[in-house]
């Protein structure tokens, strides 16, 4: 058996030497280990690098996945094909240790790998796996793809990262831990917590609940009786859930349970808390919801040139540093898209998931204008978009598609694929132009954009998610004003679409080619501004004092 301590290769600090499990669906901790898709994945990587950089006693839990998220590639036309390619990490420690959760009323044996402290300088990652010779194809396919599409595979998942991951836990001697949710995917952790306990205050003071999703529709929910089926309650019936949690109907909502079973749940930005507090305002036995903003390690995106200039205030440093990044994203570029992009030239990127909300074709809105804005030879502009669409979201795909072609023929304009941490990075410190306009109130965070600042990249934004705390409108960053509230979806998308054509055509070009003081005064402003307070040092030390601590 593994002695917990001695998974740390450090003392913990005693401030935060009390023990914590942070369970994720996944986690972005470096280009090497693919089991992440985006947003949240990015978010529990920084967690788990900024708790080893401040000597947190806390662990991760995870899922080893074994075809990652999805390779994004291209098909004969240049069109995005999700590709599914198993991988293999020689990094990861066989812990040696397997041991088996109940699965649609069967044992399915689970495997635990770990990723250590010193291997990419993060807190000690546990990931399970199913795919071992002892189960069956279709035990074996729970840890093939991360959000699977198929239902009971999904719910399969999040057993295996709930209960499975609390079962660890009792393995290694680490069950006197506080369990961290990021996410309601391993709701059914509480449900084990409970059938040991049989006290559900208890399991509130072991409990606390990350949310991330600000819309109710958006988070996920499944019917109670394939829930039951596939042993998700860990022994309770249907009519002892709904007792136990004041629940009825026919569907189980994980967000609307996990504030039910947690003892404190926090939103994700201050305007997110607003939002999730009115969104479950009417009903009866949940958490308080707080608010801790997210934050990126500084440490793992910075640019040490950079951050050096901005320090310095050294701006023909930062201005000539800014040009060398930028040649470096341009070869990539050339490379995979055949175009030649100049360093010279102002350069927007629009790169996070590719999603509805976050309307990615923006700045396409009125066609012709876009092409006058990109086409004019006195004040040029490049722009490139990169992301990842789920695999089985057709309506992001063909979104995602339809750019490829509509940008096809421009000479300064493209798609790149393949956005994981390294084209990410590459993309920040190589923009000059980090675009962010999703509708009002849907992006609960957002967190791309803080290191986007710490690398010179100056944010274009509608003010949602974390951008009212940061953002002062041409000081550290651009605003788009947005549409009314009370107007149509259709109607807030044209008037925000032709504010921000318009604040680009009349002050951010102008600025660049015209005012570069100015210019670059706000550039260091955005990097000098963005941190402490939005590296993920400040967020993991709140975790601890807000959440933590206080239960």
């Amino acid at each position: 058996m593994i002695n917990p301590n001695t998974i740390f290769s450090y003392e913990f600090d005693p401030q935060y030497s009390k023990p914590v499990s942070y369970f994720s669906m996944e986690f972005a901790v470096d280009q090497a280990l693919k089991i992440y898709s985006g947003g949240l994945g990015f978010l529990a990587g920084s967690h788990l690098r900024s708790a080893y950089e401040l000597k947190q006693n806390l662990i991760g839990i995870g899922i080893l996945w074994k075809y990652g998220y999805y390779d994004q590639e291209r098909d004969g036309n240049a069109r995005m094909k999700p590709s599914f390619i198993e991988k293999s990490y020689s990094f990861l420690k066989d812990t040696g240790i397997i041991f088996t959760v109940m699965v649609h009323n069967s044992p399915v044996h689970v495997k635990a790998w770990l990723l250590e402290p010193e291997t990419f300088g993060s807190a000690p990652l546990f990931l399970l796996s199913t795919d071992l010779p002892e189960n069956d194809d279709m035990s074996k396919s729970i840890t093939n793809r991360l959000y699977d599409a198929n239902e009971a595979t999904r719910i399969a998942q999040s057993i295996l990262l709930g209960t499975g991951g609390a079962l660890l836990l009792e393995i290694i001697g680490r069950e006197n831990t506080m369990y961290h949710m990021n996410e309601g995917h391993s709701l059914s952790l509480n449900f084990h917590l409970y059938s040991k306990l049989k006290n559900l205050d208890e399991v509130k003071k072991r409990v606390v609940f990350t949310t991330h999703t600000p819309e109710t529709a958006g988070n996920e929910s499944h019917s109670y009786a394939i829930l039951n089926d596939m042993s998700f309650f860990c022994g309770l019936q249907i009519h002892e859930v709904y007792s136990l949690l004041g629940l009825s109907g026919d569907q189980l909502n994980y967000t609307l349970a996990a504030l039910k079973f947690a003892g404190k749940a926090n939103a994700v930005s201050k305007l997110h808390g607003e939002v999730s507090r009115d969104m479950w305002k009417g009903y009866e036995g949940i958490c308080h919801i707080t608010s801790i903003t997210n934050a990126q390690n500084k440490k793992y995106w910075k640019d040490d040139v950079l951050e050096d200039a901005f320090v310095a205030h050294d701006d023909d440093l930062i201005i000539n540093r800014k040009k060398e990044l930028k040649r470096e994203l341009f070869k990539l570029v050339a490379d995979r898209t055949g175009k030649l992009f100049d360093e010279n030239i102002l350069t927007i990127v629009w790169a996070r998931r590719f999603a509805g909300y976050k309307r990615a074709d923006m700045l396409m809105y009125d066609w012709d204008r876009f092409i006058r804005l990109v086409s004019n030879t006195e004040t040029p502009v490049q722009v490139i978009w990169a992301g990842k669409p789920y695999p089985e979201d057709y309506g992001a795909i063909s979104l995602f598609n339809s750019i490829i072609d509509r940008v096809k023929a421009l000479p300064n304009c493209t798609v790149l694929t393949g956005y994981e941490l390294q084209l990410s990075a590459l993309l920040k410190k190589g923009s000059d132009i980090w675009l962010n306009n999703p509708r009002m109130y849907r992006e609960a965070s957002g967190t791309s954009g803080m290191t986007a600042a710490m690398n010179g990249s100056i944010n274009l934004s509608i003010p949602d998610g974390w951008i009212p705390e940061f953002a002062v409108d041409k000081v550290n960053s651009f605003i788009v004003e947005p549409a009314a509230d009370q107007l149509s979806t259709e109607e807030k998308d044209r008037i925000e679409a032709n504010r921000l054509l318009e604040y680009l055509e009349q002050h951010i070009i102008a600025m660049y080619y015209k005012d570069p003081i100015n210019w670059v005064k706000i550039i260091r402003n955005g990097a000098l501004d963005v941190s402490p307070a939005f590296e993920s040092g400040r967020m993991v030390a709140e975790y601890y004092d807000i959440m933590y601590n206080r239960l």
